[in-house]
């Protein structure tokens, strides 16, 4: 008659479901109901007996896990789910438990993966997944025990907990076909925007864990994966692009002269995992509401990318980079870009166009685009002019980081990655105009190598560069990996990196006495 009378009958009922439910599961997946992860879990087993167990498991702090275990139970989170999902839950702790202590560092994967089980653990779905898949269930414990990083991630996104069934980590993406599977999800959910923008999303995250997984197996390269990301982004923004023109109302055309160009790491294709995307919009269209449409077009497609649905965010995204910064307008005509190119932007504009790159929209445009690229690039500079602008940009930036501590900040520290890839861009802004070579995309560890065959930096300069830029990137994945919030390390542990890319430094940079 009314919920009053409803929901203790219904209670009965679901405890029911959940008793027989958690029975059926305990009797494939518990050790036994005298295993001593489950008894410390539920209380049997505590004080003094407890941690010792645990120290006999390998925990290094067992008081500490025991408090953590305790605040973990007696959360208000725990008391407030239903009884099947504390019963549920009653027996994925004790196995993440036992998995934790097979590991590295199991006082640290038990936290970094009890995090995940906050956030999942109103989703009995996903821990009834965990009891069914004990693979599924070592797989998180794994991720957890590699990178906190990759922890948040799954937290964030406990939908990929599926991926940890089968996962796909041995692989190598195909594009094309994911591209194309992904393009006919979208048309079935033509008309339903929410839908597409969280398809576009978990597009994006399933794919990011299945880098993952193949990264922290190391059988990835930074190198590879980095390609691979890029290749993630640009096929977002292919199909975010034609989404965005074919939802405008008004459209002069049915395909759009467009092209969104990306600069910075997506432009260098060194993106990476948390990595937000450098973009440049422009159109080579004289339909007199070209202009308008496009603006339109350019807002757009900021915003299916930007938005917050309930998969997330699908990138964050810089546009400062387009002619006259965050005071221009969002989409530049092509011609327009190439006059400001030329006659008005500053030095520090063309350095970055020695990392730009078409990446979606309307080929014919982006031929153009990349023309013009080259022609600037190409430009005669005059060396101590252009040595005198660099480093007036490198002095800017080195006093909008400081860094007062006595640890070596990879990026911007001297002698860490900003040196090395003004110094690239120095190379080819001052050499590209005798070796058209040098304006190929090509990444900063080719065009080092490129420079020392051309002759332009002695090769005993170059090869150490060349190694420190590998290291430091590394280290700087590394500890993101490890979530740190700067990428700082031991400056002895670098030193022979950073004087290798100094004496680089100081040939391009430092005068003749």
């Amino acid at each position: 008659a009314d919920y009053a009378d409803l929901l203790p009958q219904l209670e009965l009922h679901r405890n029911n479901v959940a008793r027989h439910f958690a029975a059926m599961f305990a009797d494939q997946n518990e050790g036994g109901k005298d295993s001593p992860c489950l008894e410390i879990w539920d209380g049997s087993l505590s004080g003094r007996n407890a941690s010792n167990q645990l120290g006999t498991m390998g925990f290094a702090n067992p008081s500490h896990t025991l408090a953590l275990l305790a605040e973990f139970k007696h959360s208000a989170r725990y008391r407030r789910m239903a009884a099947s999902g504390q019963l549920l839950l009653d027996q994925v702790v004790p196995q993440i438990l036992e998995a934790a202590s097979k590991l590295a560092n199991p006082d640290v994967t038990l936290a970094r993966t009890l995090s995940v089980l906050e956030a999942i653990g109103r989703r009995e779905s996903y821990l009834s997944l965990l009891l069914e898949y004990p693979a599924a269930l070592e797989r998180l414990t794994r991720l957890a025990c590699a990178s906190p990083w990759a922890a948040q991630y799954l937290a964030q996104h406990p939908i990929l907990l599926d991926e940890l069934i089968a996962p796909r980590e041995g692989s190598i993406p195909d594009w094309g076909a994911s591209q194309g599977a992904l393009r006919e999800a979208l048309l079935a959910n033509a008309g339903n925007t929410e839908n597409q923008m969280d398809l576009l999303r978990h597009f994006k995250q399933t794919h990011t864990l299945r880098l993952l997984m193949a990264d922290l197996a190391g059988t990835l390269s930074l190198e590879t994966l980095s390609d691979h990301l890029s290749d993630l982004a640009d096929v977002l923004l292919k199909e975010v692009l034609h989404l965005a023109w074919n939802g405008l109302r008004q459209r002069h055309a049915d395909t759009p002269r467009f092209a969104i160009i990306a600069y910075g790491k997506l432009g260098g294709r060194e993106l990476g995992y948390a990595s937000d995307l450098d973009l440049v919009f422009l159109y080579d269209d004289d339909h007199e509401l070209a202009a308008e449409n496009y603006a339109r077009l350019a807002q757009r497609i900021s915003t299916w990318l930007t938005s917050t649905t309930a998969a997330g965010v699908l990138y964050d995204t810089d546009l400062r980079l387009r002619p006259n910064g965050a005071a221009g307008l969002l989409v530049s005509q092509i011609d327009a870009f190439h006059d400001y190119q030329l006659r008005h932007a500053w030095v520090w504009e063309h350095q970055a166009l020695t990392r730009a790159r078409f990446v979606a929209g309307d080929a014919a445009t982006g031929i153009r685009f990349e023309a013009i690229r080259k022609e600037i690039l190409c430009q005669p500079r005059e060396r101590e002019r252009l040595q005198s602008e660099i480093l007036a940009m490198r002095e800017k930036i080195h006093g909008a980081h400081p860094n007062p501590g006595e640890q070596f900040d990879i990026k911007h520290d001297r002698g860490g990655i900003i040196d090395l890839e003004f110094a690239v861009q120095f190379l080819v802004l001052l050499h590209a105009s005798r070796y058209a070579a040098l304006t190929a995309n090509a990444g900063n560890l080719a065009l080092l190598k490129l420079a020392a065959t051309l002759g332009l930096i002695p090769g005993a300069l170059a090869d150490p560069a060349h190694e420190a830029y590998r290291r430091l990137r590394r280290l700087q994945h590394s500890l993101r990996l490890q979530s740190e919030n700067r990428a700082r390390v031991d400056r002895a542990s670098v030193a022979e990196i950073v004087a290798a890319v100094t004496r680089l430094w100081n040939f391009l940079f430092e005068k003749p006495a």
